[in-house]
């Protein structure tokens, strides 16, 4: 089981942490919304449960649940600028599916 970032993404997530004030660690899961089925979430969180995993991917310590993983297992984030917008890209083998607009994903 594993979740990596991108160098690009754990950069982007470590200046993100530092200014927050949320949080040293940044959780990533899944929840049920959308036309397809789930929607990535994405937040700074200080503490570690007992139902979650931790990976560090270049130096990020990334918490995801136990029942996210089973959604998120083998993905691969990374940050991406094109034109205006900017984001985090999902690249994750487990999507069967994502909506028109982009904002959710069925496995």
């Amino acid at each position: 089981m594993s979740i990596t970032l991108t160098e690009r993404a754990a950069q982007h997530v470590q200046r993100f942490l530092a200014s927050s004030g949320e949080g040293n660690r940044l959780r990533l899961g899944v929840k049920p919304t959308g036309c397809s089925g789930y929607a990535y979430v994405v937040k700074p969180v200080q503490d570690v449960g007992e139902h979650d995993q931790v990976f560090v991917s270049h130096g990020v310590q990334v918490v995801v649940d136990d029942q996210s993983l089973d959604f998120l297992n083998g993905t691969e984030v990374d940050f991406t600028r094109e034109g205006l917008n900017e984001g985090f890209k999902f690249n994750n083998p487990n999507v069967a599916a994502t909506c028109g607009c982009g904002e959710s994903f069925s496995v």
